[in-house]
């Protein structure tokens, strides 16, 4: 067999995003299309052209552009912040469009005109952690400034990228110091809010990163269980890491009126933690550090949560704290194998979700009693099981995974992840009523789970409730306001319910990636929207990836409607953009 040639070059790539996209089109959308489109029409595309650069890719909120020469990527980056500044100094703080833009150097893959490979993925991470009205850049991208340009670039150190196996080098360039004003500040919730930002890994080990963040994600979890506690969830307050922002201002972002910050030190079987508990406007209420011989980790984390909670609110009943902070396995090592689970399970590289199941496994080898391990491993044999046979799930997989997330919930019948975990099963299993039970008891355990708001309104559109899964995506995305790509797919099921195909559209494309369930999804909206080519071209991909694939098999797959009306509606919207009934 001959070997089929790919083609490659070197090429700059700039990504590009709108701060606070989904906000703009909440508020305005008619509006706010009409800016953005006449920004790309007499800034954005001017400029890419005088620069040399070409469009690769629109995704509705962003772009990504390819550019010959990198010294003519970063002018053109530059020439742009400076130019919607200009274009935009008189626009309300409240409808201003700003940008984020993040610029790498590589070899890349061309496909059809489309450009992929680790070059293009970094530069899509680099621009998530630009400031608003900033630009990022690889350090491979600053070398080659060198005596070429006067721009004037931060260090800002080494960054561990997501999904990027080594760290990368990253320069910030800041823009107008007016800019951060363009991202309207929350509202204050009607109780204390508080958001825990992640913690230093002081061990000087990058790899040992997955275990400071475990700590920081559990202390979330106890704060989160207090339905007096307004508790951003983990996905936006870890949207700060590593960026030189002041605290007053990540509170003003996140909507809250306390921060946490600390670090980890782990070094042989030593364990220091430091804390301080921050107000929004700067004063420190409180700081601790503790030393403790590592298997105390858990009596730690326990201390931490509860002197916050005293400190917010005074007195609470040592009964609710019991409840509420619970210590989740006496082994540290299953523990240890948890966390690293959990890494991979939020990753995107193909073999994640079986390294994952490998790991949750050994945690619940080590530990028989550790529930929430039996409940990742059902969950992530599941994924598992979509991800080998195109989306569709075996009832033999759906009915061990039902096993062992009913065994976590037995061991620990107060671990919302358990419940959380059971809805998705259910669903699979097209056991609406369990499902819906469980998403209630859920948030009933840990009404501050943002991810268990999401699963609610996953439930409701499977139900035929698009109105009401509509409010509970909503909710959950003000309480993670930098939330997981899946967000985006629930709220996208449940605009398309509603009809609203456009705005439905425009959240599945914020959706980095894709696989067979979104792209089915998108074809449908495509198709109804009567976006002939787009509905065609998303068909031309799902027929190159399965081509014995018909309509009614994927209108069976994923996340099945309730109700056999929506199950014939996605059908036929498949039908309508071109694909085999």
């Amino acid at each position: 067999m001959a070997n089929v040639r790919v083609e490659r070059r070197l090429a700059a790539i700039m990504a590009i995003d709108i701060v606070g996209y989904s906000s703009l089109i909440e508020k305005a959308e008619a509006r706010t299309l009409s800016a953005i489109k006449a920004l790309r029409s007499h800034v954005i595309d001017p400029l890419i052209a005088d620069h040399g650069g070409r469009v690769v890719k629109l995704m509705g909120d962003g772009a990504i552009m390819e550019f010959v020469s990198t010294v003519d990527a970063v002018a053109c980056g530059v020439a742009l912040q400076q130019a919607t500044i200009a274009d935009q100094r008189d626009v309300p703080a409240e409808r201003r469009i700003v940008f984020r833009i993040g610029i790498n150097v590589g070899d890349v893959v061309v496909e059809s005109g489309d450009l992929l490979g680790d070059s293009v993925n970094v530069a899509s991470r680099l621009e998530a952690i630009a400031e608003p009205g900033g630009i990022s850049i690889a350090d491979a991208v600053y070398k080659q400034l060198a005596g070429k340009t006067d721009f004037a670039f931060e260090d800002a150190g080494e960054h561990t990228l997501k999904n990027i196996a080594q760290p990368v080098r990253v320069w910030r360039w800041a823009s107008d110091p007016l800019l951060p004003t363009a991202v309207s500040p929350l509202s204050l919730p009607d109780r204390p809010s508080i958001a825990v930002l992640p913690f230093d890994n002081m061990s000087g080990q990058p790899e040992e990163t997955y275990f400071s963040d475990g700590i920081t994600e559990d202390i979330i979890t106890g704060l989160a269980r207090f339905r007096s506690l307004f508790v951003i969830a983990r996905n936006s307050s870890f949207a700060f890491r590593g960026k030189a922002v002041e605290m007053a201002e990540i509170a003003r972002r996140l909507g809250v009126s306390y921060l946490l910050e600390g670090s980890v030190r782990r070094s042989g079987q030593r364990l220091r933690i430091t804390a301080q508990l921050i107000e929004a406007a700067g004063a420190h209420l409180w700081a601790e550090r503790y030393d403790r011989d590592i298997d105390d980790i858990f009596a730690v984390q326990d201390e931490v949560a509860q002197t916050i909670v005293a400190t917010l609110f005074g007195r609470i009943e040592a009964a609710r704290h019991q409840q509420s902070l619970r210590k989740p396995t006496v082994s540290l090592a299953a523990y240890d194998f948890l966390l690293r689970g959990c890494v991979h399970l939020r990753g995107y590289a193909h073999d994640d979700n079986e390294q994952a199941l490998r790991l949750f496994d050994k945690a619940v080898e080590l530990d028989p009693r550790y529930a929430v391990a039996h409940a990742y491993s059902g969950l992530t044999s599941v994924l598992l099981d979509r991800q080998r046979n195109a989306g569709l799930v075996s009832g033999e997989v759906l009915d061990a995974a039902l096993d062992k997330a009913l065994t976590g919930l037995r061991l620990d019948p107060q671990e919302s992840r358990c419940h959380r975990f059971l809805v998705i099963i259910h669903l699979l299993r097209k056991e609406f009523d369990l499902a819906e039970y469980h998403a209630h008891q859920g948030l009933a355990v840990n009404p501050n789970d943002a991810d268990q708001m999401s699963g609610m309104g996953l439930v409701m559109t499977a139900r035929g409730r698009p109105e009401d899964a509509l409010a509970w995506h909503k909710k959950a995305i003000r309480l993670n306001p930098f939330h997981p790509p899946y967000y985006d797919q629930g709220l996208g099921k449940a605009l398309y319910l509603m009809r609203r195909y456009l705005e439905a559209i425009q959240a599945y494309t914020r959706i980095p990636g894709s696989n067979l369930s979104i792209r089915a999804q998108l074809t449908v909206c495509y198709a109804y929207a009567g976006q002939v080519a787009e509905a065609r071209a998303q068909v031309d991909q799902l027929l190159a990836e399965q081509p014995n694939l018909g309509a009614a098999d994927y209108a069976a797959r994923d996340f099945v409607f309730e109700r056999p009306e929506d199950r014939e509606h996605f059908r036929q919207g498949l039908i309508l953009a071109g694909l085999p009934a």
